[in-house]
């Protein structure tokens, strides 16, 4: 009779089982770990830039903390800041532009009340705008912010403690970054106390004052327009006084439009001090130390 064969038994893999609890016991372990962490929002944002260039190709965005080589918009590339920012341009009807440059995107805030005459104390008016734009770029950004100060003609008064206009527009664009690192940051740590306790949010990384530098403009930006109205305006004196001499206008008439060009003069000399009642913001296309 053939010989029976045995039938063949598989080993038996108990040690799966003690496996398969190891393996259990550590993803509790871990994830206990990660519960009881605090998750900073900077870093996070920047393992996301990291892990989006190979896989998409794109350069990375720099309200998501990247250095950008190529002229992307900063502010465009987030729909929702993008928006937000316009909404509040249009608020106050053209005193607010935002442009793409390329060192970054600059918010141009002019024709308010910013600071008290030959001051760089912020009004209350100043504070409230500043404390809307500053929560939008601060928080949606980990970029270099840039502030700019501004002063008109007029000298400073006497007994001023700024000794010149140079002085004063660095005084008012510091003013406004102390308020940036002081004062809004305390507020913004209130309103979003939840985010806090939770670790969806760092005041103290977002808020860092290494990432704030403040310009002072001085006045000649608006001597060079003022010199230019000028002669602009001595240009049509001389007009008028050829005029005159050829004896195509009389002297009341010659006289008239001196003082027509004069009060030009004066109106256009008013509405530049108003433009250059000023403030900018560039965020630089350049990451935070």
């Amino acid at each position: 009779m053939p010989r029976k064969k045995k039938s063949y038994e598989a080993p038996k893999a108990s040690w799966l089982t003690t496996y398969g609890d190891m393996v259990t016991l550590l993803l509790t372990f871990f994830v206990l770990l990660f519960s009881m962490s605090t998750i900073s929002p900077g870093k996070f944002q920047q393992i996301v830039v990291g892990l989006r260039s190979p896989l998409t190709g794109l350069p990375p965005s720099v309200l998501t903390g990247g250095k950008s080589l190529a002229e992307e918009p900063l502010i465009t590339s987030k729909r929702g800041v993008y928006e937000e920012l316009m909404r509040i341009a249009e608020e106050y009807k053209g005193k607010i532009t935002i442009q793409e440059k390329d060192e970054g995107t600059v918010i141009i805030m002019q024709d308010m009340a910013f600071f008290e005459p030959a001051s760089a104390k912020l009004t209350v008016e100043a504070k409230e705008l500043l404390g809307r734009i500053g929560a939008i770029v601060i928080e949606h950004t980990m970029n270099v912010i840039n502030v700019y100060g501004y002063a008109d003609d007029r000298p400073v008064p006497a007994g001023s403690i700024y000794v010149s206009n140079w002085h004063l527009s660095s005084a008012r664009a510091a003013s406004v970054i102390q308020f940036f690192t002081d004062e809004l940051k305390r507020r913004r740590s209130i309103e979003r106390l939840a985010d806090v306790r939770a670790g969806r949010f760092d005041p103290d990384y977002f808020y860092d004052p290494q990432r704030f530098y403040p310009i002072g403009m001085g006045d000649w930006p608006i001597k060079k327009e003022i010199e230019a109205l000028q002669k602009e305006i001595e240009i049509e004196r001389n007009l008028v006084l050829e005029r005159f001499k050829a004896g195509e206008i009389s002297a009341s008439q010659y006289t008239a439009s001196l003082n027509e060009l004069e009060r030009r003069y004066e109106s256009r000399l008013n509405q530049l001090r108003n433009v250059y009642r000023r403030i900018d913001i560039l965020i630089k296309r350049e990451r935070a130390k």
